[in-house]
């Protein structure tokens, strides 16, 4: 995207991001405003209402067959049209003001300053791009809290393998049923020194902790939200245990309306992730 002499929009440059969805669905409604053509590189298997969001707001989809794949596409794709590559995976980690200015940190240790443990324990976060967990555990260093950073990563993704072995050069060669989150590659804004411990955890797993979670409250929630909420379960099972008390934070990514025809599909669960019953019956002893 280029700016004219006089200030205007360069109107023919076709904005391009390769996402699984969620920030594509926003970039294409911020290029709709802007009157730019918008195309989202994603994995076939994204899911469908993705894919409706974007193109009611005019962007159009270009598939791939596998995760893996989207990052090359998107920029040959770019270099073929003229397009720019808005490249989320390797900008993400600077996008915001780490220090403040009401960055998702910020507002956390905000909204937890009246809680009987202001300053949490644990925050419990997935990595996408790796620039959440990256504004996270910087902003925990920079004012000093007491406060462990957690990042959770479901099956197919390498950030989990990369933090252990301390290689940054790790992929892999399949997409994550995790739609959001998870890597076959370390990104760029992947901050491993930041972050004080990692958890993999099982997409049957993640998935068995959303339809959990929906029996509790009464709302649905994406799958990466179940990575979420099942890593912070286990923390608060830890502190249990070790007779500890504090809070544990973490977010709940979006909304699971978005995945009526996945994750809360019985016969999709069945036939892509197998038998869930374990964790379900794991997280209903625990109600």
């Amino acid at each position: 995207m280029s700016c004219l002499g006089d200030g205007r929009i360069d109107q023919t440059t076709t904005v391009i991001e390769a996402s699984s969805g969620s920030t594509a669905v926003s970039e294409a409604y911020f290029a709709q405003m802007l009157g730019l053509p918008f195309v989202a590189v994603m994995p076939r298997s994204t899911a469908q209402s993705k894919i409706d969001m974007i193109e009611l707001y005019r962007g159009q989809t270009h598939f791939v067959d596998s995760a893996p794949e989207m990052h090359d596409a998107a920029v040959k794709l770019s270099a073929d049209t003229g397009g720019y590559f808005m490249d989320q995976f390797t900008y993400a980690e600077r996008a915001t003001d780490w220090r403040g200015n009401n960055n998702i940190a910020e507002s956390i240790f905000s909204q937890m300053a009246q809680e009987p443990f202001p300053v949490p324990h644990t925050l419990v976060m997935s990595a996408g791009t790796g620039g959440t967990s990256a504004t996270l555990g910087r902003y925990i260093r920079y004012k000093g809290h007491d406060t462990r950073l957690m990042v959770v990563d479901p099956e197919n993704s390498v950030f989990y393998d990369s933090y252990m072995t301390r290689d940054p050069h790790l992929t892999g060669t399949h997409s994550n049923r995790i739609e959001g989150i998870g890597r076959p590659r370390v990104e760029k804004s992947f901050q491993p020194g930041v972050i004080d411990r990692m958890m993999q955890v099982p997409d049957g797993a993640s998935v068995a902790t959303i339809l959990w979670l929906e029996k509790l409250i009464g709302r649905k929630a994406g799958g990466s939200t179940g990575t979420n909420l099942w890593g912070a379960l286990q923390v608060a099972g830890e502190m249990v245990r070790d007779g500890q008390q504090g809070s544990i934070v973490t977010l709940m990514c979006d909304s699971g309306e978005r995945y009526l025809h996945t994750y809360y599909d019985p016969a999709w669960v069945s036939r892509v992730l197998g038998d869930i019953s374990p964790w379900s019956e794991r997280l209903e002893s625990w109600l």
